[in-house]
């Protein structure tokens, strides 16, 4: 079961000082955390509770309202239930699939810095999310050792001051945007003052899952920035993308964001032509390109999300035949010890 230190959830709760807009961050605290409580609320059979409690063991539920009201009562395959739903077979140990698929611990250079690819680093601005998706790759990294204090912080930048082939700052967790608009004004305005860097890209499912987190704070310090601005949304099917979703993407390129994508594909969530489909036309109509299709990081307690790479290229395949190429996102699997992302399909 994963836990927390006291000390790095108060880096990541906000004081009362911070609380410029309490609607988004009372959402956070207040997302549903309790298995009986979910499947209660959304009408499900009671015989799935042994399982959703077992799996809540490992990894806890963690669903806020605002995505919550997505979901089908009463339909145990709704595809977005799919990926917050613990299941019984999360506790069983299958071949291949570890804690840290992607051997992020072999590239942490300082607390919350990961440099596995040339010109880019990773900095975990947020031990926490808003959102425990059940085939995340990260359900069991050490948070708790990639909390950066304050102190901490000032070495992370100080490492990448320190290499002038950096280009890019990837802010990533967790959820970097769980994190207060006065943290991350804080370390954006530092990264901007690094000579050597041009882009910040900011990886978060929170303008999906709690799209009021998208406020005039968020859009202050941000658009302040020099640096060029990408946001890389996590969205895996287009029922995830409702009115306040359009909305939200809306705001962040009214201020010149770059807005992307990248999906998992994922058995029983998107795994068929049709729904792929539907997504890459609902992420432009949001104003969102297709970035990356990811096969499953093998995880340990995902095994049942895997679609074999075999079938993945088949149905891309089949994908491109429906979709112009601007539609098309680039299936890939992250592929520890590798320079870049490795293409399945050319």
């Amino acid at each position: 079961m994963i836990t927390r230190s006291p000390a790095s959830l108060q880096r990541v709760i906000p004081t009362a000082t911070e609380k410029a807009d309490p609607g988004w961050q009372a959402q956070l605290s207040g997302a549903l955390r309790d298995p009986r409580a979910l499947l209660a609320r959304l009408k499900l059979n009671e015989a799935l509770l042994p399982g959703a409690e077992a799996g809540h063991e490992l990894f806890e539920v963690r669903v806020p309202e605002a995505y919550l009201a997505r979901i089908r009562p009463g339909d145990p395959n709704d595809p977005l239930l799919r990926q917050v739903l613990p299941l019984s077979v999360e506790t069983g140990t299958v071949q291949g699939f570890v804690s840290d698929p992607l051997a992020e611990a072999e590239h942490t250079q300082r607390p919350g810095v990961i440099h596995k690819y040339s010109n880019r680093v990773l900095l975990i601005a947020s031990p926490t999310c808003a959102i425990n998706c059940r085939y995340c790759f990260r359900r069991q990294f050490p948070y708790a050792e990639n909390s950066p204090s304050r102190a901490q912080w000032n070495d992370a930048l100080d490492y990448l001051r320190s290499d002038s082939s950096i280009q890019e700052a990837i802010l990533s967790g967790g959820d970097p945007l769980a994190s207060s608009d006065r943290r991350l004004g804080w370390l954006v305005e530092r990264l901007d003052a690094i000579p050597h860097l041009k882009r910040l890209r900011i990886h978060t499912r929170l303008p999906v899952v709690i799209p009021d987190r998208i406020n005039d704070a968020l859009l202050g310090w941000l658009s302040k920035t020099r640096l060029q601005k990408v946001m890389v949304l996590h969205i895996n099917h287009a029922n995830e993308i409702d009115d306040e979703v359009i909305a939200a993407c809306a705001r962040l390129r009214s201020i010149g964001v770059t807005l992307l994508n990248q999906s998992v594909l994922l058995r029983g969530v998107n795994d068929d032509v049709e729904t792929l489909a539907a997504l890459s036309e609902r992420l432009f109509e949001a104003g969102i390109l297709p970035y990356y299709l990811h096969v499953l990081d093998p995880v340990s307690g995902a095994a049942h999300f895997d679609v074999p790479d075999e079938e993945a290229v088949i149905l891309v395949d089949a994908l491109r035949e429906r979709l112009a190429g601007f539609l098309m996102p680039r299936l890939v699997r992250d592929v520890p010890g590798e320079k870049s992302k490795t293409p399945l399909n050319g």
